[in-house]
C-alpha cells in the first residue's frame, strides 16, 4: 500500500497572493472578451444564423481576437497567477510591472479592430492582425509575459530533499516554467531566422511554430498540476507517491529539450522544421499523459466527494480529463485542412481549460474570497463540459466530410444534410459552451466582488 502524501498547493497569504489575484483578474477579463467573441465566431459558422453575420473578413478579425484571448491570454494569466503563488517574496516590483504590461498589452489587441484596420493573418498558435496597435499590444503583452517568466525564475523556491506532494507540484510548477523560457527562447530564434522576403501568412506561420509548439507543453504541465491537486481537494488520493508524479512531470518536461537539437539541425523554413515540431508534441507530450489519466481514473473510482464543495472540482477534473483525451485521440485522425483540425485543439485547449476552472474553484477561498456556491459550479462545469464536447464533436463529424477550417457562412459550402447536422450539433454545443464560460465569470465575479466590497469598506 502506497503511503499517501497529499499534493496540495501551497498558498502564501501576502503580497504574492495579491499579484496572484491580479493575473486571475487578467484571466477573467480575457474569457469575457474572448466569449463575446465566441457569440459571432458561432453564429458565423452554425446553419441559419450564418447568414445573418457577415463572414470574410469580419469573421477572420473575430478569430483572431478569440483565439488569441482564450489561448494566448488566459492560459498566460493563469500561469502568472500560478508562478505569483509558487514563489519567494522577492522582486514583487518585477511581478506587478508585467502584470500592468500583459493587461494594457491585451487592452490593445481588444481594441485593435475597433480603432485601426488591418488584415488578419490565421497563423496557428498566435493569429495577428496586421496593424500597429494590434502588434504594439501583442509585443507588449508578450515582453512583459516574459519579465514575468524571468521574474518567477529568479524567486522559484527550492523543491526540497524531502520530497511531498507539495514538493511535487512545485517541480511541475517549475517544469512549466523551464518550458515557457524555452517557448520565449524559441520565439525569439525563429524571429532572428527567418527571412524577410515570406509573405505575411508564411512569415507568421514560422514565427510563432516552434515556440507555440512548446507553448503547448507549458499548458500541459499546469493542467497535470491542476488534476492532481484537484484530485486532492476532491476527495480523491491518488495510487502515486511524489517522487512517481515528479517523475512523471519530469517525462513531460524531457522533450522540451528536443526544440533546441530542431532548431539546430534543420532551418525555420524547411518541411523537416515543421514536421519534427508537430511529432515532437504529438508523441513526446502524451509520454507522462497515459499514467496520470489511469492513476486519476483509478483514484475517482475508488472515491467519492468528502463534502459538497469538493462535487465541482471532481467534475471539472472528469471532464477535463475527457476533453483533452478527446482531443488528443482527434489528433491522430487528422487528414488535410477541415474542421477536425479546430476540433482536435478544441479538445485538448478545453481540457486545460477546465482544470484551471476547477482550480480556481479550488483557490478562491484560500485567496481569500468566498466560496463559490456548490451547485452552481456543478452545472456550470457540466454545461462548459458538454457543450464543449457536443461542439468538438460537431466539428470531428465536419471534418469527415471535409468542411474547410477557419471558414464561415457561405464559405463553408454546407449542402449535404449530414454536413448541415453536423454543423447544427457544432452550433449548439458551441452555445451551451458559451454559457457555461459566461457561468465561470460569474461564478467567479460572485465570490470575489464581497471581499473586495469589504476591503474598500476598511480602507
Amino acid at each position: 500500500m502506497l503511503c499517501h502524501s497529499p499534493f496540495a498547493l501551497e498558498v502564501p497569504h501576502d503580497e504574492r497572493a495579491r499579484l496572484a489575484t491580479g493575473w486571475l483578474a487578467l484571466g477573467l477579463g480575457a474569457l469575457m472578451g474572448a466569449g463575446l467573441f465566441a457569440v459571432l465566431l458561432v453564429a458565423a459558422r452554425a446553419p441559419f444564423l450564418k447568414d445573418l453575420v457577415p463572414a470574410g473578413d469580419f469573421f477572420r478579425v473575430a478569430l483572431v481576437v478569440h483565439v488569441d484571448l482564450s489561448v494566448l491570454v488566459w492560459f498566460a494569466a493563469l500561469a502568472g497567477m500560478l508562478w505569483s503563488l509558487n514563489s519567494r517574496p522577492r522582486a514583487l516590483g518585477a511581478g506587478w510591472l508585467a502584470l500592468w504590461g500583459a493587461a494594457a498589452g491585451a487592452a490593445a489587441m481588444v481594441a485593435a479592430p475597433f480603432v485601426e484596420g488591418g488584415v488578419a493573418v490565421m497563423a496557428n498558435y498566435v493569429p495577428v492582425i496586421e496593424s500597429r496597435w494590434f502588434m504594439t499590444g501583442l509585443v507588449l503583452f508578450a515582453s512583459s509575459w516574459a519579465l514575468m517568466v524571468l521574474r518567477s525564475m529568479s524567486v522559484v523556491p527550492p523543491v526540497g530533499t524531502q520530497l511531498d506532494g507539495a514538493g511535487a507540484l512545485r517541480f511541475g510548477l517549475n517544469a512549466s516554467l523551464v518550458a515557457a523560457a524555452v517557448a520565449l527562447g524559441a520565439f525569439v530564434w525563429s524571429w532572428a531566422a527567418l527571412p524577410t522576403t515570406l509573405d505575411a501568412r508564411a512569415y507568421y506561420e514560422v514565427l510563432f511554430w516552434g515556440g507555440g509548439h512548446v507553448l503547448q507543453f507549458v499548458w500541459t504541465l499546469l493542467m497535470l498540476v491542476a488534476w492532481l491537486s484537484l484530485a486532492e481537494a476532491g476527495g480523491a488520493p491518488l495510487p502515486l507517491t511524489p517522487r512517481i508524479a515528479t517523475l512523471f512531470f519530469g517525462v513531460a518536461l524531457a522533450s522540451v529539450f528536443a526544440t533546441p537539437v530542431i532548431y539546430l539541425a534543420w532551418d525555420v523554413v524547411s518541411p523537416e522544421h515543421y514536421r519534427y515540431h508537430t511529432a515532437l508534441m504529438r508523441y513526446g507530450g502524451g509520454l507522462a499523459i497515459l499514467p496520470f489519466v489511469l492513476a486519476l481514473g483509478i483514484a475517482l473510482l475508488r472515491s467519492r466527494p468528502r463534502a459538497a464543495d469538493a462535487r465541482p472540482l471532481r467534475a471539472a477534473l472528469a471532464w477535463s480529463m475527457v476533453l483533452f483525451c478527446a482531443g488528443g485521440a482527434i489528433g491522430f485522425t487528422i487528414s488535410g485542412s477541415n474542421v477536425r483540425i479546430p476540433a482536435h485543439y478544441h479538445g485538448s485547449i478545453v481540457g486545460v481549460t477546465l482544470a484551471l476552472m476547477g482550480l480556481v474553484y479550488h483557490l478562491l477561498p484560500r485567496l481569500g474570497f468566498a466560496s463559490p456556491a456548490p451547485r452552481a459550479a456543478i452545472v456550470q462545469v457540466w454545461l462548459y463540459g458538454a457543450g464543449q464536447l457536443a461542439h468538438v464533436a460537431g466539428l470531428a463529424w465536419s471534418g469527415g466530410y471535409g468542411v474547410p477550417r477557419k471558414a464561415a457562412g457561405a464559405e463553408q459550402a454546407l449542402r449535404t444534410l449530414p454536413e448541415i447536422l453536423s454543423m447544427g450539433l457544432m452550433g449548439i454545443g458551441g452555445l451551451v459552451a458559451i454559457a457555461g464560460g459566461v457561468a465561470f465569470v460569474i461564478i467567479v465575479l460572485r465570490a470575489m466582488v464581497p471581499a473586495w466590497n469589504w476591503s474598500l469598506s476598511r480602507s
